[in-house]
């Protein structure tokens, strides 16, 4: 059996925190599901720790995909390479073509996503892989704590904002568990863990770049009454605020954080159209 490689210095550059602790690779590991028979994308792998719990708990392939040399190095001679069950790809996760990178694993299914992100990156991934084709299934997304629960966050609860209309537009996303500073070398704040599942097709939104598009002008300005913040939205063959909130049944007195999902997409709609 490979074990997890000792790390080198990690980078602050690339957002580097390294986790060993077995009990807590394994959770996360599983955190949205069985990984048994699946294909799975890590990114971010560093010493492998994460990988290593992938792999023992039955995935049948491991795409991780490193930017590292030092660890994309490394991961590239664990027997597992030689065997057909990890693939290594170095480069920039934000660059993957992940939906090449599917088709071209052999493996049946969609994939699913597995990864302690590189915090630098964590958000910016997360909505590059929302608004991806059907080749992505259920996902298990390490972040810092606070950005884990402004994805998970509910209407009126103080991290509700832009992040969360939109992940829970096309998934359905949930705190697993949270992880102490202390578990990753160097420590970073406290993390959190967070598995997203895909709604059915009748249950997702179909617009995404459009619920996120007024989500962001809502919460621009998240004090403001939303008749005053969706103004940034005006553009010429658009309507004004006043009548876009007219349509989408809203009252223009409210703030945004008081509106719901189902809200947010009678906006996008009325927006779009």
């Amino acid at each position: 059996m490979t074990t997890p490689l000792t790390p080198g210095a990690a980078k602050k550059s690339l957002g580097q925190h390294f986790l060993f602790d077995p009990d807590i690779l394994k959770r996360a590991a599983l955190a949205a599901g069985p990984v048994e028979g699946r294909l799975v994308i890590e990114v971010g792998p560093g010493p492998g720790g994460l990988t290593r719990a992938l792999l023992e708990n039955g995935a049948a392939k491991v795409i991780a995909i490193e930017r590292d040399d030092r660890f994309a190095e490394a991961l590239g001679r664990w027997p597992e390479v030689a065997g057909g069950r990890l693939e290594v790809v170095a480069g920039d996760a934000l660059e993957m073509d992940y939906e090449a990178l599917v088709r071209s694993a052999g493996v049946d299914g969609p994939a699913m996503i597995v990864a302690n992100l590189p915090y630098n990156v964590g958000t910016p991934l997360l909505v590059k892989w929302l608004k991806a084709g059907s080749w992505r299934g259920e996902m298990a997304l390490m972040f810092q704590l606070e950005v884990a629960q402004r994805i998970c966050a509910q209407p009126g609860e103080n991290h509700y904002g832009r992040l969360a209309v939109l992940t829970q537009a096309a998934m359905r996303a949930r705190l697993a568990f949270r992880v102490p500073a202390g578990a990753f070398r160097p420590p970073p704040v406290e993390s959190g863990v967070v598995a997203l599942a895909p709604l059915a097709a009748a249950e997702a939104f179909d617009d995404l770049e459009a619920i996120e598009t007024v989500a962001a002008a809502a919460f621009g300005q998240r004090r403001k009454m939303l008749r005053a913040s969706l103004k940034q939205l005006e553009a010429v063959g658009k309507p004004r605020a006043a009548e876009l909130l007219e349509v989408a049944g809203i009252d223009p007195e409210r703030r945004p954080e008081t509106l719901s999902q189902g809200e947010f997409r009678a906006l996008a709609r009325a927006w779009r159209g």
